[in-house]
C-alpha cells in the first residue's frame, strides 16, 4: 500500500487522502486511524462501521483499488500521524506508510486550488501547486513513477513542469499533462521537498458535442487569451470549447450560405462579362462587314463607264488614169 508522507492544510479547511491497496485486499475492511504508535492508533472511520462521523468519512472504490478518506473543518488539534489500514481477519493488520497531517492557521506551505480535476481523452489538464517551502519538485502517480526536472512521461502521457510566480507573488509549480488517455484516471501527488498534496485526475471520453466543438474551433483563427482578472489561477484548463453542437452547426450553416452567395455573385459577374464581350465582338464584326460592303459597291465598274458615239468611214481607193 502507499500514501503520502506530509500534508499541510489550513485551519477550517478540508483534505481528501487516497490510499491504494493490492487486489488481494479488495474484500477486506479498510479503516483510517489516528496515532503515531501502531498499538495506539485509534480508528476514526471504517468501511464497515462507522463509515462517517461529523467531520470524517471513508469510501472504497474496488475498481480502482483505492479507498479515500475525507476530513473537514480541520482544527489544530487534528494535527497528528495517521494511517491507512487494511484489516486482516485472524492476524495482524497490514503495515503501511505513515502520513503526517499538519493543520496551520496561516497559508499552508503546499496547497492546490482543488483536489479534483477533469479532462477529456486526447486533451490536457493543468494543475497549479502553490508552495513556500524548498526542495525537489516532482509530479508522481500514486504508487508509480515520478516526473522531475522540466518534462517527462507517465504511462505514455506527456508531463511538463514549470516554476513561475502569480500576481500575488506566490511561487507556483505548474504541471501540465497532455495527450490524456482513459488509463490516466488516477490519484497523483504534487511533491515539493517533504510536503505532498494529492490531486485526482478523471479522464472521460469526448462527447459528440465536444468533438463537434473541437472541429469547429480548428477552422477558426485563434484568439489570444485575455489575462484573468482574478489573481488566483484556475486549477484546470482543457482544450475544449464551451459552444454547443446546435450553435456550432448554425455557425457552419451561415458560413456555407455566405460562401454560396459569394460563388453565385462571382458566377453572375463572369457571365455578364462574357455577354458584354460577345456583343462588342459581334458589333465590331458587323461594322467591318458593312465597311467591306460599301467599299465593294464603290468599286462597281458600272459607275465608271463613259458612253460615246463611234462612226466608221470607209476610205475609197485612188483611181489610176491610163493614157
Amino acid at each position: 500500500m502507499s500514501t503520502g508522507r506530509h500534508v499541510s492544510v489550513q485551519t477550517g479547511g478540508s483534505i481528501t487522502i487516497p490510499c491504494s491497496y493490492d487486489q488481494y485486499y479488495i474484500n477486506h475492511v479498510k479503516y483510517w486511524c489516528k496515532g503515531y504508535g501502531w498499538t495506539h492508533c485509534s480508528s476514526v472511520v471504517r468501511t464497515d462501521h462507522p463509515k462517517s462521523t461529523d467531520r470524517a468519512s471513508i469510501s472504497d472504490d474496488i475498481t480502482q483499488k483505492v479507498f479515500t478518506v475525507i476530513m473537514t473543518d480541520l482544527e489544530p488539534d487534528d494535527s497528528n500521524t495517521y494511517r491507512c489500514v487494511v484489516e486482516i481477519n485472524g492476524g495482524t493488520d497490514s503495515m503501511i506508510q505513515l502520513l503526517y497531517l499538519s493543520v496551520t492557521p496561516g497559508t499552508p506551505e503546499l496547497y492546490v486550488d482543488q483536489q479534483e480535476v477533469t479532462g477529456v481523452e486526447g486533451g490536457s489538464v493543468t494543475v497549479r501547486c502553490y508552495y513556500s517551502n524548498s526542495g525537489d519538485m516532482k509530479w508522481c502517480r500514486m504508487g508509480g513513477d515520478c516526473v522531475s526536472g522540466f518534462s517527462g512521461t507517465l504511462n505514455g502521457t506527456s508531463v511538463t513542469l514549470k516554476r513561475t510566480s502569480d500576481a500575488n507573488n506566490r511561487t507556483v509549480l505548474t504541471v501540465t499533462m497532455s495527450g490524456l488517455k482513459m488509463e490516466n484516471t488516477d490519484w497523483y501527488w504534487c511533491r515539493v521537498g517533504e510536503l505532498e498534496m494529492p490531486v485526482h485526475i478523471t479522464v472521460s471520453q469526448q462527447t459528440a458535442t465536444q468533438r463537434t466543438s473541437k472541429m469547429t474551433s480548428t477552422t477558426q483563427d485563434p484568439t489570444p487569451q485575455q489575462p484573468s482578472a482574478s489573481p488566483t489561477a484556475e486549477p484546470v484548463q482543457t482544450d475544449n470549447t464551451s459552444q454547443g453542437a446546435e450553435g456550432n452547426m448554425e455557425e457552419v450553416h451561415q458560413r456555407s450560405v455566405k460562401v454560396l452567395l459569394i460563388s453565385l455573385g462571382m458566377l453572375v459577374v463572369v457571365t455578364a462579362g462574357i455577354l458584354v464581350t460577345w456583343k462588342m465582338w459581334r458589333r465590331h464584326n458587323m461594322s467591318c462587314f458593312s465597311w467591306l460592303f460599301i467599299s465593294f459597291q464603290s468599286a462597281d465598274p458600272e459607275q465608271d463607264i463613259t458612253y460615246s458615239t463611234v462612226t466608221h468611214t470607209r476610205e475609197t481607193a485612188p483611181q489610176v488614169q491610163t493614157e
